[in-house]
């Protein structure tokens, strides 16, 4: 199959006019069969969603096998074609059944799991947000190697608050091995600065359940921007950050240490109403979801697809920028950008053809048209 005539993303998040070859399950060199005709249209690669909850009235702490395939089928439908499944704060033996049905889940025309991310139970409560404070622990390896064999060693993530007890030694253990993210914490800039030096090298939606960036007490953020290997993830649905925030984090970091995430929850897709998050009741109303009890703002309701659209026409971050973020990045922060995140030869053929407005017209999973806009 041959994609014709299209403006293809490349790494560096340029585009370029030109033609985007698939040979089977991956992109290629050169192929042949159909053709395409993709003039004016925008090739980038399928997004990668490291920090994701639940959609479609679904959770991935939750969620049996049935449900979970239900979340990434519809994720690939919106042209995010891999997801790191990500866990709330919950007793370990929840967490463990939700790890077991995410390994077991595999099914045709699904976004690919591409991991666990645990954001917690190893969090502060001063920091819950959305989390339920009743099941924070303390740092522990032993529960963690628990939940990395229910696993099935997919766990590739953790968010941990490096000020509770216990944190550094486990950032220490890890050797970098795991994704040590820096997350629902009080910590001070000094405090993470030494996680960031002993291997941390993440924050988690940044700006979020930690301190602000302050001119004589830098915080999580100041550590972060001074710690060269250390990116940041990033929730553009125009409710968590205000634009002149992203802009910001842009110029601080660039797009090289930027990660784009959804932090969606269980009621993506599904409209306004009311829902349950970790045991809590959500309010969503729009664009926007809150805890009902007290009106914290409780995870995202806008895919990644979105968060990207949504960068690039109310936020002023070029499209280019913006797709790099959400695809390239975190499959480099994962340990996956050898097999997808970019257009490139013997990578899986994940593709999404955007109109010029940047709606989906078509999508392709591992070398097939998963859908097809009919209009």
């Amino acid at each position: 199959m041959i994609i014709k005539n299209a403006k293809v993303f490349r790494p560096d998040g340029r585009f370029a006019e030109g033609d985007v070859a698939i040979d089977g399950a991956y992109f290629a060199e050169t192929a042949v069969g159909e053709e395409i005709d993709a003039s004016g249209c925008y090739a980038i690669p399928g997004l990668i969603d490291i920090h994701i909850h639940g959609c479609v009235g679904e959770d991935f702490s939750f969620a049996d096998v049935e449900g979970i395939a239900k979340m990434a089928r519809y994720q690939a439908e919106n042209g995010v074609t891999a997801v790191c499944a990500t866990t709330l704060t919950l007793p370990e033996a929840q967490l463990a059944q939700a790890c077991r049905n995410i390994a077991a889940t595999k099914a045709p025309g699904i976004a690919a799991i591409a991991g666990i991310h645990l954001e917690g139970p190893f969090i502060s409560p001063n920091k819950a947000g959305a989390q339920n404070p009743a099941h924070i622990a303390a740092p522990s390896m032993q529960m963690f190697e628990n939940l990395q064999e229910a696993a099935q060693g997919m766990v590739k993530m953790l968010a941990i608050a490096p000020e509770m007890p216990g944190a550094m030694e486990m950032i220490d253990a890890f050797g970098g091995k795991i994704v040590c993210s820096l997350a629902h914490t009080t910590a001070d800039y000094q405090t993470a600065l030494e996680a960031f030096s002993r291997g941390a090298r993440l924050i988690t939606h940044m700006y979020n359940a930690m301190p602000p960036l302050n001119h004589r007490e830098p915080g999580v953020i100041g550590a972060a921007m001074d710690s060269p290997h250390c990116s940041v993830e990033l929730i553009c649905d125009n409710v968590h950050v205000h634009p002149s925030a992203v802009r910001a984090a842009f110029a601080m970091f660039g797009d090289d240490r930027v990660i784009m995430i959804s932090d969606s929850m269980a009621a993506t897709g599904l409209g306004d109403g009311t829902y349950e998050i970790g045991g809590l009741a959500v309010t969503v109303q729009g664009n926007k979801s809150v805890l009902s009890h007290n009106g914290t703002i409780a995870g995202s309701v806008a895919n990644l697809m979105e968060c990207v659209r949504i960068a690039a026409t109310q936020m002023d971050i070029s499209l280019g920028r913006a797709v790099k973020c959400a695809s390239v990045n975190p499959a480099k922060a994962i340990g996956v950008y050898n097999e997808r995140g970019s257009i490139e030869p013997g990578k899986y053929a994940d593709l999404v053809l955007l109109n010029p407005d940047l709606s989906i017209r078509k999508v392709f999973l591992r070398g097939e048209m998963l859908y097809r806009n009919p209009t």
